[in-house]
């Protein structure tokens, strides 16, 4: 049977429910009813929307940070959860450069770990939920990857292209050298010249 690259999302989805399922944990993060917040309580959270756990976003977050970890999807539970209420799924750019030590990610060399490189967003929502402009609503336009802004995975492309650049700039620096070693040369002649160097 043959695969597209979109079997690849149901499959993630698949099996981080199929693992919640087995673990006991549900696929909705729970709301706190309204009386258990402590205002006095810094620590307290007041967020009010529930978490779906079975969203491409949540199954990519809570596997990515998994992965970096070393542990099960159980003890990143939590942690997805609040990843994706603070931040949304533009969160998974976040994540992707905090997991890397803060360095920013080139999406140019880099698979996206949302949208595996396909540069649209794979749930494909529409333009009311993500909220284009009226009159975008009817032109098709395609919605870009929320964690990689449009950027373009090609890596063979990108490695030519930057390969042709360090090539000109190690030929202007092997040029400048040049010039460098033969005024050090002409400088150097006069000073013995006039005896000023041995």
């Amino acid at each position: 049977m043959p695969t597209t690259v979109f079997d690849q999302f149901t499959r993630r989805v698949t099996d981080v429910t199929t693992q919640l399922a087995t673990l006991g944990v549900p696929l909705t993060a729970p709301v706190p009813p309204p009386a258990d917040l402590d205002p006095a309580d810094p620590w307290a959270s007041s967020y009010t929307i529930p978490v779906d756990r079975s969203s491409l976003a949540w199954c990519t977050a809570v596997t990515m940070l998994a992965d970096h970890h070393h542990t099960g999807i159980d003890r990143q539970v939590l942690a997805a959860d609040a990843l994706l209420r603070e931040r949304g799924v533009r969160g998974l750019a976040q994540l992707h450069s905090d997991l890397h030590h803060g360095a920013p990610i080139d999406y140019s060399f880099t698979p996206c770990p949302y949208c595996s490189g396909i540069g649209e967003d794979p749930t494909q929502p529409t333009c009311g939920e993500v909220g284009c402009a009226p009159w975008l609503e009817f032109a098709g336009h395609d919605h870009v990857c929320p964690v990689r802004h449009g950027d373009d995975y090609q890596p063979q492309w990108f490695a030519e292209e930057h390969m042709t650049e360090l090539e000109e700039l190690l030929a202007d620096a092997i040029e400048e050298s040049e010039e460098r070693a033969s005024l050090r040369y002409r400088i150097g002649t006069g000073l013995r010249r006039r005896g000023l160097r041995p």
